[in-house]
């Protein structure tokens, strides 16, 4: 009789085990994707594709499921974070106000909503991005 309470806990705690590293692998693969489609915007340095990139990244990490969809809210927040606080160190209009991170975060929005990225794609980016 005891038996069968023991395997129901070990099932229980095994299911629920699996879901977590599953959720880890996602994230930590949605990270990765975030980290290319960065990459990918620096060496593009192509006028305007930020938002492209953006949506590009959370869209491929939201992709993963839901582990890679909270690595990708993780990290845009905190690149927009980050962004506001270099913006305040800086004199003059750096192109990186409010205006511009409320874009940056409807575009990460708009990717980690499972909506095509190409809406941000710039025309003339070259297609190896």
């Amino acid at each position: 009789m005891k038996l069968f309470p023991g395997l129901l806990f070990c099932s229980l705690v095994l299911g629920v085990s699996s879901q977590w590293y599953s959720f880890v692998g996602e994230a930590a693969q949605g990270a990765w994707d975030m980290w290319r489609a960065y990459s990918d915007m620096r060496e593009a340095n192509y006028k305007n594709s930020d938002k492209y990139f953006h949506a590009r990244g959370n869209y491929e990490a939201a992709q993963r499921g839901p582990g890679g969809a909270w690595a990708a809210k993780v990290i845009s927040d905190a690149r927009e974070n980050s962004q506001r606080i270099t913006d305040l160190l800086k004199f003059g209009d750096s192109g990186h106000g409010a205006e511009d991170s409320k874009a940056d975060q409807a575009a990460n929005e708009w990717g980690r909503s499972g909506k095509d990225p190409n809406h941000f794609r710039p025309a003339g980016l070259p297609d190896k991005y």
